[in-house]
């Protein structure tokens, strides 16, 4: 651990994610005390440094995702120069699945103090409203955009027990509802939280196939999604599939390449009707002596 640099702190701040009226008074003082802010959208952060009635004093520099690995040394020159950063984001906190984490981990290793101020996040705000077991919960941020990089890292969460929350933009949720389905069987719960304390929020409910049915009417605004975890099964092992289990999807595969389905489009239906990882039940297939 390195020595504490006095007079220098980077605090990470949490914006609104749609009212500004939820911005606090704390953070209010904050953005017009800042000598520095470090804003995601700077204009973002100008309308609500107007609508918090705050008039900026301090100097405000851009830092976005294709800037943020180059303006990192010089936001950190300043810290060590003794001069605060205030970091703020287009919505909820810093470094969850935004900006931030390169500055904190390089100013938690030069010695400089890191605070946060507390707000709101749609992670959290979106596991509140879900419904959804949230004893135990795992963030995901947004899935891969390519398609067979989603495919596996969906088929890897297939058994995951916690409920999980995901991030997706209106374009491609659709898509992610359907990749979830597949890989998580079309008849688990989840919720689509769409434009969260916004005007338009809406809160839809159901399965993962009727959610991905819903979304191809292209819903517009944040997206966030929840999605309840693996259940548990009768006599699992720690991987959450009995051998049972295991043996009656490859007869269902079996069964249907039989009937004159594909191999990859008997596994696909099958994981999809027992609710196992595609992943595996290929692997067990291929297992399988010929």
């Amino acid at each position: 651990m390195g020595p504490h640099m006095e007079g220098a702190t980077l605090t990470l701040a949490a914006v609104p994610i749609g009212q500004p009226e939820d911005g606090s008074p704390r953070l209010a003082a904050a953005l017009g005390a800042a000598p520095i802010v470090a804003a995601e959208d700077t204009r973002r952060l100008r309308r609500l440094a107007a609508a918090l009635g705050v008039q900026l004093t301090g100097r405000v520099v851009s830092y976005y995702d294709d800037v943020e690995a180059s303006k990192t040394p010089g936001l950190l020159a300043e810290l060590e120069a003794g001069h605060d950063v205030l970091l703020v984001t287009d919505a909820g906190m810093p470094s969850v699945s935004d900006p931030g984490y390169r500055l904190v981990a390089a100013a938690a290793g030069a010695g400089i103090r890191v605070t946060v101020l507390p707000g709101p996040s749609a992670v959290t705000a979106a596991l509140a409203v879900a419904g959804l077991p949230s004893d135990r919960f795992c963030f995901e941020g947004f899935p891969p955009r390519r398609p067979g990089e989603q495919a596996r890292r969906l088929a890897e969460l297939a058994a995951e027990p916690r409920t999980m929350v995901f991030f997706e933009s209106p374009r491609r949720v659709a898509a992610t509802l359907a990749g979830l389905a597949e890989a998580f069987g079309g008849g688990r719960p989840a919720v689509v939280c769409r434009e969260l304390t916004k005007t338009h929020e809406e809160v839809v409910r159901g399965t993962l196939a009727e959610l991905a049915g819903w979304a191809q009417d292209g819903p517009l605004g944040e997206i966030t999604i929840v999605v309840a975890g693996a259940p548990a099964r009768r006599g699992a092992t720690r991987a959450g599939i009995t051998a049972e289990e295991m043996a009656a999807a490859v007869t269902a595969v079996a069964a249907r390449e039989q009937a004159g389905a594909s191999r990859r489009d008997a596994i696909a239906a099958v994981a999809s009707e027992h609710g196992l990882p595609r992943r595996e039940v290929y692997e067990a297939v291929v297992r399988q002596p010929s």
